[in-house]
This record gives structure tokens, C-alpha cells and sequence, in this order.
């Protein structure tokens, strides 16, 4: 699933309820009016009320009014992010990318892996597999170090050292702890953006690995 690193994706949500929010406000501005002006036109000479308690709730109704007028304003300018997006994402097609994905394409023999952790582990190994599952190739004693993204090159050979056709793989990389606890980790790929769509107002890009990544999601572009 795709994930939305912006938080844009409810901005014409957001905004018709910002709408029906000051619309609301409105109408109980204008009753909280009326009701203020009967109760100074009836209230007891001999025993007026307390005109504080008016003042404090208008000044509290106009708070109210700032911070939706102020919210409505914030969701004006997330939507002209969102098209930013879009227009960002459309610059990209054409162009090879560095995404987090467990598909990985072969070209040439060639293929640019990487991998992100969580946290430091005691090992990493990179396997690369058939869609069914069938073991192709694995990478021992890789980088252990937390945040940065390790990379390293597939030549295109098997474990026997055969070469392997051009097409689409999967990765899976494990990395555990001194304990022999799974270390939180992603893989990542770079491979060339063939299209994009616009999903709930976010720019989505497909991949030649067949790999699907919102263009907020790519580590780089080459």
C-alpha cells in the first residue's frame, strides 16, 4: 500500500468541511447576537447582568472564527502542494529512481539494490528470488549500520555463477540482532519511471520493476 508522506491526500476533503465549519460558526454567531440583544432589552433595570460575561464570550467566538478562517487558509495552500506534486511526479517519467520497493528488474545483467535499517543489527543478508519463491543469489555479511542506505550491485548470476535472463525478481532481506530478533528494515531499487497517476490527490509512480511508489517516497534520482 501506498503510503502519503505529505498528509495532502484529504485536502478537498478538509477544506468543504472547513466550508460547512465557518457556515456553522456563522449561523451561531448571528443566534448568539440575537439572543444577547433580547436579554439586554428584557433584563431587570434594577438588576442588570453582567456585561463581562457577554464580552468574554464574543471575544471567544471570535477566536473560534480566527482559527477556522486560519485552518481554511492551511488547506488552500496543502492543495497547491498537491499539484506541486503532480507536477514534480510528471518531470520524473523518463528518469532512473531510488525507491523503496522488493521488486527489482534486471537489465543488461545489471541491477542496483539497497536496503535501509532501523536499527543496528549483528546480520544482514539480501536474498533475490524468483516471483514463486526459488533462491537465485544471496549476499552475506552486508553493512549493519542503522539509517544510511547501503547499496551494492547484482551482476545477474545465479548462485552457480550461470547469468540469469533480463526480467523481474523479488529481494527479501533479513537482518537480525545479537539476539536473533528481526531488525526493522526496507529494501530499496532503482529502475526507470514509465508512467504516473494522480490517486487521492497524490502523485503515484509506476516503475519498470513493476513497482507502484508515491513520487514523495523516491531517495534519488539519477
Amino acid at each position: 500500500m501506498a503510503i502519503d508522506p505529505f498528509g495532502l491526500g484529504t485536502a478537498s476533503g478538509a477544506s468543504s468541511t472547513s466550508s460547512t465549519a465557518m457556515s456553522q460558526l456563522s449561523e451561531d454567531y448571528q443566534s448568539f447576537i440575537t439572543l444577547l440583544t433580547a436579554q439586554i432589552q428584557n433584563q431587570d433595570p434594577l438588576e442588570p447582568m453582567d456585561s463581562t460575561t457577554f464580552v468574554s464570550q464574543l471575544a471567544q467566538l471570535s477566536q473560534v472564527e480566527q482559527a477556522v478562517a486560519s485552518n481554511a487558509n492551511l488547506e488552500g495552500i496543502a492543495s497547491q502542494l498537491t499539484s506541486l506534486s503532480a507536477i514534480t511526479g510528471l518531470s520524473l517519467i523518463g528518469k532512473t529512481v531510488v525507491a523503496p520497493t522488493n521488486q527489482v528488474g534486471l537489465s543488461g545483467g545489471i541491477a542496483e539494490l539497497g536496503y535501509r535499517l532501523g536499527q543496528e543489527a549483528d546480520s544482514v543478508t539480501l536474498t533475490i528470488k524468483t516471483a514463486d519463491g526459488t533462491v537465485l543469489r544471496s549476499y552475506g555479511g552486508l553493512p549493519v549500520t542503522p539509517g544510511e542506505l547501503h547499496e551494492l550491485t547484482w551482476d545477474g548470476l545465479d548462485y552457480e555463477g550461470l547469468p540469469l535472463p533480463d526480467g523481474q525478481y523479488v529481494m527479501v532481506l533479513e537482518a537480525v540482532d545479537g539476539k536473533g530478533d528481526a531488525v526493522a528494515s526496507q529494501t530499496y531499487a532503482a529502475s526507470e519511471v514509465m508512467s504516473m497517476t494522480y490517486e487521492s490527490g497524490l502523485a503515484t509512480l509506476h516503475l519498470a520493476n513493476s513497482a507502484t511508489v508515491l513520487a514523495g517516497m523516491i531517495e534519488e534520482v539519477r
